[in-house]
Protein backbone atom coordinates (compact mmCIF):
# COMPACT_ATOMS: atom_id res chain seq x y z
CA UNK A 1 0.00 0.00 0.00
CA UNK A 2 1.05 3.58 -0.79
CA UNK A 3 -0.58 6.76 0.62
CA UNK A 4 -1.19 9.99 -1.97
CA UNK A 5 -2.28 13.11 -1.25
CA UNK A 6 -2.95 17.00 -1.32
CA UNK A 7 -2.98 19.01 1.80
CA UNK A 8 -3.31 22.81 1.87
CA UNK A 9 -3.18 23.73 5.47
CA UNK A 10 -2.74 19.86 6.64
CA UNK A 11 -5.93 18.10 7.69
CA UNK A 12 -5.38 15.56 4.77
CA UNK A 13 -2.08 15.21 5.34
CA UNK A 14 -2.94 14.69 8.42
CA UNK A 15 -6.01 12.21 8.12
CA UNK A 16 -3.77 10.19 5.51
CA UNK A 17 -0.44 9.85 7.79
CA UNK A 18 -2.97 7.93 10.43
CA UNK A 19 -4.84 5.98 8.06
CA UNK A 20 -1.72 4.54 6.97
CA UNK A 21 0.27 3.68 10.04
CA UNK A 22 -3.21 2.47 11.28
CA UNK A 23 -3.34 0.07 8.41
CA UNK A 24 0.33 -0.65 7.92
CA UNK A 25 3.08 0.98 9.62
CA UNK A 26 5.94 0.39 6.89
CA UNK A 27 3.66 2.43 4.26
CA UNK A 28 4.98 5.14 2.96
CA UNK A 29 2.79 8.46 1.85
CA UNK A 30 4.07 11.06 -0.79
CA UNK A 31 2.32 14.22 -2.04
CA UNK A 32 1.35 14.95 -5.50
CA UNK A 33 3.98 17.19 -5.21
CA UNK A 34 6.81 15.05 -4.72
CA UNK A 35 8.70 13.76 -7.72
CA UNK A 36 9.16 10.47 -6.62
CA UNK A 37 5.67 9.80 -6.79
CA UNK A 38 4.66 8.53 -10.12
CA UNK A 39 7.43 5.81 -10.08
CA UNK A 40 6.10 4.92 -6.59
CA UNK A 41 2.83 4.92 -7.63
CA UNK A 42 3.94 2.32 -10.27
CA UNK A 43 5.42 -0.36 -7.73
CA UNK A 44 2.15 -0.45 -5.96
CA UNK A 45 -1.40 -2.11 -6.62
CA UNK A 46 -3.34 -0.46 -3.46
CA UNK A 47 -3.57 3.15 -3.08
CA UNK A 48 -5.04 5.24 -0.15
CA UNK A 49 -5.70 9.18 -1.67
CA UNK A 50 -6.72 11.98 0.34
CA UNK A 51 -7.54 15.30 -0.84
CA UNK A 52 -9.62 18.58 0.71
CA UNK A 53 -13.16 18.89 -0.84
CA UNK A 54 -13.86 22.45 -2.47
CA UNK A 55 -17.08 22.95 -2.74
CA UNK A 56 -18.01 19.68 -2.65
CA UNK A 57 -15.71 19.21 -5.62
CA UNK A 58 -11.89 18.48 -6.43
CA UNK A 59 -9.30 20.86 -6.24
CA UNK A 60 -8.46 21.98 -9.56
CA UNK A 61 -4.12 20.67 -8.68
CA UNK A 62 -5.64 17.51 -8.09
CA UNK A 63 -8.04 17.22 -11.12
CA UNK A 64 -4.86 17.98 -13.77
CA UNK A 65 -2.89 15.59 -11.18
CA UNK A 66 -5.36 12.83 -12.10
CA UNK A 67 -6.10 13.94 -15.77
CA UNK A 68 -2.13 14.31 -16.96
CA UNK A 69 -1.24 11.21 -15.36
CA UNK A 70 -4.32 9.18 -16.72
CA UNK A 71 -2.35 6.27 -17.75
CA UNK A 72 -1.09 5.39 -14.27
CA UNK A 73 -4.72 4.39 -12.69
CA UNK A 74 -5.23 1.44 -14.46
CA UNK A 75 -5.89 -2.09 -12.76
CA UNK A 76 -5.12 0.15 -9.42
CA UNK A 77 -7.25 -0.31 -6.10
CA UNK A 78 -8.18 2.89 -4.63
CA UNK A 79 -9.48 3.67 -0.96
CA UNK A 80 -10.93 7.75 -1.20
CA UNK A 81 -10.53 9.60 1.68
CA UNK A 82 -12.32 13.04 1.29
CA UNK A 83 -11.66 15.78 4.46
CA UNK A 84 -14.20 18.73 4.59
CA UNK A 85 -14.88 21.66 6.82
CA UNK A 86 -18.91 21.70 6.11
CA UNK A 87 -21.21 19.12 4.35
CA UNK A 88 -20.00 17.73 1.53
CA UNK A 89 -22.60 14.78 -0.04
CA UNK A 90 -20.01 12.86 -2.30
CA UNK A 91 -16.61 14.20 -1.88
CA UNK A 92 -14.92 10.80 -2.10
CA UNK A 93 -17.26 10.37 -4.87
CA UNK A 94 -16.34 13.40 -7.21
CA UNK A 95 -12.95 11.60 -6.78
CA UNK A 96 -13.33 8.00 -7.62
CA UNK A 97 -15.57 8.77 -10.57
CA UNK A 98 -12.87 10.56 -12.12
CA UNK A 99 -9.84 7.57 -11.43
CA UNK A 100 -12.79 5.12 -12.38
CA UNK A 101 -13.09 6.80 -15.85
CA UNK A 102 -9.55 5.78 -16.11
CA UNK A 103 -9.32 2.41 -15.35
CA UNK A 104 -9.08 2.48 -11.08
CA UNK A 105 -11.16 0.29 -9.02
CA UNK A 106 -12.66 2.02 -6.31
CA UNK A 107 -12.95 -0.05 -2.75
CA UNK A 108 -14.46 2.53 -1.16
CA UNK A 109 -14.21 6.16 0.79
CA UNK A 110 -14.18 7.92 3.91
CA UNK A 111 -15.44 11.35 4.74
CA UNK A 112 -13.75 13.16 7.83
CA UNK A 113 -14.78 16.48 8.98
CA UNK A 114 -12.05 18.51 10.09
CA UNK A 115 -11.52 22.04 10.97
CA UNK A 116 -12.09 24.56 8.11
CA UNK A 117 -9.09 26.00 6.16
CA UNK A 118 -10.91 28.95 5.20
CA UNK A 119 -9.37 31.82 7.07
CA UNK A 120 -10.22 34.77 6.00
CA UNK A 121 -14.36 33.92 6.33
CA UNK A 122 -15.42 34.75 9.69
CA UNK A 123 -19.01 32.89 9.32
CA UNK A 124 -17.05 29.77 9.03
CA UNK A 125 -14.58 29.68 12.06
CA UNK A 126 -15.19 27.75 15.08
CA UNK A 127 -13.98 27.52 18.75
CA UNK A 128 -10.12 26.04 19.38
CA UNK A 129 -12.10 23.56 21.40
CA UNK A 130 -14.27 22.32 18.82
CA UNK A 131 -11.88 21.69 16.15
CA UNK A 132 -9.84 19.93 18.74
CA UNK A 133 -12.78 17.82 19.16
CA UNK A 134 -13.13 17.19 15.44
CA UNK A 135 -9.60 16.24 14.65
CA UNK A 136 -10.25 13.72 17.37
CA UNK A 137 -13.28 12.34 16.35
CA UNK A 138 -11.76 11.81 12.66
CA UNK A 139 -8.71 9.68 14.34
CA UNK A 140 -11.78 7.60 15.84
CA UNK A 141 -13.32 7.43 12.86
CA UNK A 142 -10.35 6.18 11.02
CA UNK A 143 -9.67 3.74 13.37
CA UNK A 144 -12.92 2.41 12.73
CA UNK A 145 -12.60 2.37 8.69
CA UNK A 146 -9.11 0.92 9.25
CA UNK A 147 -10.61 -2.03 10.93
CA UNK A 148 -13.69 -2.13 8.05
CA UNK A 149 -10.87 -2.25 5.92
CA UNK A 150 -9.30 -5.17 7.24
CA UNK A 151 -12.09 -7.19 7.38
CA UNK A 152 -12.22 -6.73 3.48
CA UNK A 153 -15.86 -4.06 4.31
CA UNK A 154 -14.64 -0.71 3.53
CA UNK A 155 -16.65 1.92 4.07
CA UNK A 156 -18.22 3.75 1.13
CA UNK A 157 -19.04 7.09 2.19
CA UNK A 158 -19.46 9.43 -0.91
CA UNK A 159 -20.23 6.42 -3.42
CA UNK A 160 -22.94 5.97 -4.87
CA UNK A 161 -25.95 7.73 -6.70
CA UNK A 162 -27.46 9.10 -3.36
CA UNK A 163 -24.74 10.64 -2.38
CA UNK A 164 -23.77 12.00 -5.91
CA UNK A 165 -27.43 13.79 -5.26
CA UNK A 166 -26.22 14.94 -1.94
CA UNK A 167 -23.25 16.99 -3.79
CA UNK A 168 -24.76 17.80 -6.51
CA UNK A 169 -27.57 19.79 -4.14
CA UNK A 170 -25.85 20.24 -1.71
CA UNK A 171 -22.79 22.78 -2.56
CA UNK A 172 -22.38 22.09 -6.42
CA UNK A 173 -25.34 22.90 -8.68
CA UNK A 174 -24.53 26.92 -6.83
CA UNK A 175 -21.12 27.12 -7.14
CA UNK A 176 -20.45 25.13 -10.47
CA UNK A 177 -17.17 26.78 -11.38
CA UNK A 178 -15.46 27.62 -8.57
CA UNK A 179 -12.74 24.58 -8.99
CA UNK A 180 -13.57 24.07 -12.87
CA UNK A 181 -10.66 26.81 -13.30
CA UNK A 182 -7.65 28.37 -11.31
CA UNK A 183 -8.71 31.55 -9.80
CA UNK A 184 -6.89 35.31 -9.95
CA UNK A 185 -8.91 36.29 -6.92
CA UNK A 186 -5.90 36.08 -4.36
CA UNK A 187 -4.60 39.00 -2.54
CA UNK A 188 -1.79 40.26 -1.23
CA UNK A 189 -1.26 43.61 0.95
CA UNK A 190 1.59 45.19 -0.23
CA UNK A 191 1.66 47.38 3.12
CA UNK A 192 1.98 44.41 5.09
CA UNK A 193 4.38 42.61 3.15
CA UNK A 194 7.77 41.93 4.03
CA UNK A 195 9.38 40.29 1.41
CA UNK A 196 9.94 37.04 3.52
CA UNK A 197 8.82 34.41 0.37
CA UNK A 198 7.37 32.09 2.63
CA UNK A 199 4.96 32.11 0.60
CA UNK A 200 6.78 31.64 -2.70
CA UNK A 201 8.14 28.45 -1.25
CA UNK A 202 4.85 27.14 -0.20
CA UNK A 203 2.52 27.60 -3.22
CA UNK A 204 1.98 24.74 -4.76
CA UNK A 205 1.49 26.01 -8.12
CA UNK A 206 4.13 28.55 -8.37
CA UNK A 207 1.61 30.95 -8.42
CA UNK A 208 3.48 33.53 -6.50
CA UNK A 209 7.12 35.54 -6.82
CA UNK A 210 8.71 38.45 -5.29
CA UNK A 211 8.79 41.18 -7.44
CA UNK A 212 10.87 44.26 -6.17
CA UNK A 213 10.91 42.03 -2.66
CA UNK A 214 7.19 42.39 -2.09
CA UNK A 215 4.90 39.51 -2.91
CA UNK A 216 2.53 39.38 -5.88
CA UNK A 217 0.38 36.86 -7.07
CA UNK A 218 -0.45 35.66 -10.37
CA UNK A 219 -3.84 33.66 -12.02
CA UNK A 220 -3.11 30.05 -10.77
CA UNK A 221 -4.08 29.85 -7.24
CA UNK A 222 -5.95 26.48 -6.76
CA UNK A 223 -7.30 27.52 -3.20
CA UNK A 224 -5.12 25.59 -0.88
CA UNK A 225 -4.88 28.34 1.70
CA UNK A 226 -1.52 27.60 2.59
CA UNK A 227 -0.20 30.88 1.81
CA UNK A 228 -2.70 32.10 3.55
CA UNK A 229 -2.52 29.91 6.70
CA UNK A 230 1.16 31.02 6.92
CA UNK A 231 2.07 34.14 6.23
CA UNK A 232 3.70 35.71 9.21
CA UNK A 233 1.88 39.23 8.72
CA UNK A 234 -1.47 37.49 7.87
CA UNK A 235 -1.16 40.15 4.38
CA UNK A 236 -2.57 37.74 2.09
CA UNK A 237 -6.36 37.15 1.48
CA UNK A 238 -8.92 34.86 -0.89
CA UNK A 239 -12.20 34.73 -0.10
CA UNK A 240 -12.60 37.10 2.52
CA UNK A 241 -11.16 40.68 3.46
CA UNK A 242 -8.81 39.32 6.12
CA UNK A 243 -7.31 36.89 8.24
CA UNK A 244 -9.84 35.78 10.91
CA UNK A 245 -7.50 32.37 11.79
CA UNK A 246 -4.44 30.91 10.01
CA UNK A 247 -5.78 27.58 10.07
CA UNK A 248 -2.85 24.99 10.45
CA UNK A 249 -3.47 21.47 11.33
CA UNK A 250 -1.12 22.00 14.22
CA UNK A 251 -3.03 24.28 16.11
CA UNK A 252 -5.59 21.55 16.60
CA UNK A 253 -3.42 18.80 17.88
Amino acid sequence: MIGVYFSGTGNSKYCIEKFVQEYHAGAAVFSIENEELLRKIGQHEDIVFAYPVQYSNIPKIVRDFIINHQNIWKEKRIFVIATMGLFSGDGAGMLARLLEKYGAHIIGGLHLKMPDSIGDEKALKRPLETNKRLVANAENKIKAAVRELRNENPPQEGIGFFYHLAGLFGQRLYFPNKTRHYTDKLKIATQKCIGCGKCVALCPMENIDLRDRIAAADSRCTMCYRCVSNCPKQAITLLGKQVVEQCRIENYL
